[in-house]
């Protein structure tokens, strides 16, 4: 299905610099990005759908890495169903599991731990939720593990793992657990601060990440209690790789305090902001633009870091094509304008202000999915969806 988008006013490519794209139009062509160019190069009647963003900003869609998925589109924390495609609605468009933790009756014996990582990476393999991409299925580091299983569960397809709920005695004891998976390929999260469900750990902090070397200090803001201020200067400093990660069902005042620590370091790229969610925090359809706007208005970064922050370097710690305004990306798309009634008059700067923007529409795999959210106010430009032909 091809699909073009004309007039667009401001974008952001995803990467870290947060440039606007070469032109003020693109097209969607199988499921991937086609081309970018001018509008007055785009001939409308080619294309089944044309989008006329009217002056609108575009971006990636946001990928939320740190959601606690289990199976389908359901979470027994909160009871909900349905809660991905309310993500969708927020612009989120792929998120990324940080274990299936709340799936009632939870195994811990290694044979079900790695059966439950297995299945919940095989149904969401070709399952999209309302068109979202889910990259399920996080092993959980439980005590037995053994290298052996690690090179298994990677050849079942399973490349995501999480320490932080196994039956340990001390945070240390995760040290070989996470080396081994890593050294078979498998990207690791660690919980970062209090423990946040009874069974956890009291508390993992920077000594133990430093020991551990995780791929991803989740929720380094705290899941939900936070680290001290001299531990948030050394994850940074002393973090090597690791990346850092901010949740809005975290601690605000951290989330600022290590982004700014970042910005002085100049690591920015190991930022990236997620919510945790669904937890006992809730499930918040709107957290990743939450989070976005409270860092910007109330902290050191930028708008644009912050979609930064919520695509291209994502996908960069991850691995994923996902998350840039490039030719030959996945065409997962969002156009965002200020909201009715906001006195900015565009998506970032309603943002730097502190406000929410209206998400207009969603793409995923090529595919318009709405053009109203249900979630946000309208958008203050006329973004209008019509027939090519």
């Amino acid at each position: 299905m091809s699909l073009a988008l004309v007039n667009i006013g401001d974008s952001h490519d995803g990467g870290m610099e947060g440039v606007p794209i070469a032109g003020d139009a693109l097209i969607v062509d199988e499921g991937a990005i086609a081309w970018i160019g001018d509008s007055k190069d785009v001939t409308e009647r080619d294309h089944q759908t044309v989008i006329d963003v009217a002056g609108a900003t575009v971006t990636p869609g946001f990928i939320d890495s740190h959601v606690h998925t289990t199976f389908g589109d359901y979470t027994p924390r909160q009871q909900t169903i349905g809660f991905l495609e309310s993500y969708l609605h927020g612009g989120t468009t792929r998120v990324i599991s940080a274990s299936e933790v709340h799936v009632p009756g939870r195994p811990t014996s290694v044979t079900g731990i790695k059966a439950l990582a297995v299945a919940a990476a095989h149904c969401y393999a070709d399952y999209r939720p309302a068109g979202m991409t889910v990259h399920g299925g996080s092993v959980i580091l439980e005590p037995g593990l053994t290298p052996a299983d690690f090179a298994e569960l990677r050849k079942d397809g399973v490349w995501l793992a999480k320490a932080g709920f196994g039956a340990f005695s001390s945070p240390m004891d995760y040290v070989p657990l996470v080396n081994a998976a890593r050294e078979a390929g498998i990207t690791v999260m660690c919980h970062t601060g209090g423990g946040s469900i009874p069974g956890s750990l009291n508390k993992i902090g920077v000594d133990a990440l430093l020991a551990m070397q995780p791929n991803i200090a989740g929720h380094v803001n705290g899941g939900p209690t936070a680290l001290s201020s001299e531990e948030n200067e050394r994850i940074v400093t002393e973090g090597g790789s690791i990346a850092l990660q901010l949740v809005h069902a975290g601690n605000l005042r951290s989330a600022i305090d290590i982004a700014g620590r970042a910005l002085e370091h100049g690591v920015f790229h190991r930022v990236m902001i997620a919510t945790d969610t669904p937890t006992g925090t809730g499930v918040i359809p709107l957290g990743m633009l939450r989070q976005m706007a409270e860092m910007s208005s109330l902290g050191p970064i930028t708008a644009r870091q912050a979609i930064t922050a919520s695509t291209g370097n994502v996908a960069e710690q991850y691995g994923l094509d996902a998350g840039r305004l490039i030719v030959g990306a996945p065409a997962d798309l969002a156009v965002l304008d200020a909201p009715l009634g906001c006195t900015a008059s565009t998506a970032l700067a309603a943002i730097d202000q502190g406000d929410v923007p209206a998400v207009a529409v969603v793409i995923t795999g090529g595919m318009v999915r709405f053009t109203k959210s249900r979630n946000t106010p309208g958008p203050i430009k006329p973004v209008a969806v019509r027939d090519g032909a």
